[in-house]
């Protein structure tokens, strides 16, 4: 969305499809530019959870296409918007299941084993991961961009819903409904990571209450293994790879 001056742009909701083809990212990332001299904040904010097994037009896995490589390769494309914008940030939305994922290096298609939940957890500690290393290669570069990470709890959308998988549904659209907390909450998180003065890079942003299922944003914690220097140098370069777009930013040393 872009609205005011400001000009947030959100890669979420509704935008799936097209984050999942990396050709209709560089189409789209085309178009922005040419409307637009520069960009204020983006925030990543897609989400596909738990599908059956699937592959993007470049034969990617469906999740790690749209809830990684889409956002990596956009965040890439307009960067330099970024980098002359007012205050820029990019918000990167994860997970609090991303404490319960790891990247399959050596199988990042599911080719050789799938599981939905598990690919999904995979997908969102991926995004923590590019949060933290967008994050260290800005600061290094010294790039005004603050790279933010959030999640928005428990949630009541249809993103529990909308899988085919029935037990996936049942979970976590059904019976954990009653913990949820309605969609206006559940923004809170991504809302005060893009626009608070005080957020700061590197920070991590999400609900105050138990567990972080719901409640105002706050500060929580990463966690170590989506922190660590060389996953994140190791997914930034197979992204890299994947996506065939490079980030005019230096390695962090």
């Amino acid at each position: 969305m872009l609205q005011g001056r400001r000009r947030p742009f959100l890669a979420g909701a509704g935008r799936q499809r097209y984050l999942v083809d990396l050709d209709s990212v560089r189409a789209f990332a085309d178009q922005l530019r040419a409307d637009h001299p520069r960009l204020d904040v983006l925030v990543n904010n897609a989400g596909v959870m738990a599908p059956p097994r699937s592959l993007s037009a470049q034969g990617h896995e469906l999740q790690f296409a749209s809830n990684h490589l889409g956002h990596f390769a956009l965040t890439g494309l307009l960067l330099d918007l970024l980098t002359d914008g007012n205050d820029p940030r990019v918000v990167t939305v994860s997970s609090t299941n991303h404490r319960q994922g790891r990247l399959h290096f050596d199988d990042l298609s599911g080719e050789r084993k799938y599981s939905p939940m598990g690919f999904y957890n995979q997908s969102k500690f991926a995004n923590a991961v590019f949060g933290q290393e967008l994050h260290r290669r800005l600061t290094q570069a010294g790039n005004p961009v603050r790279s933010v990470l959030a999640h928005p709890g428990y949630t009541s959308t249809n993103l529990q819903t909308s899988t085919p998988v029935a037990m996936v549904k049942m979970v976590f659209g059904h019976l954990l409904a009653p913990l949820a907390q309605p969609p206006q909450q559940g923004a809170l998180s991504q809302l005060y990571a893009a626009t608070a003065p005080e957020v700061k890079g590197g920070e991590f942003i999400g609900p105050d209450g138990f567990a972080e299922l719901r409640g105002a944003p706050t500060q929580v914690q990463l966690s170590t293994a989506a922190a660590d220097p060389h996953t994140g140098r190791r997914l930034w370069e197979l992204s890299e790879n994947l996506t065939g777009v490079r980030f005019r930013l230096p390695a962090v040393l």
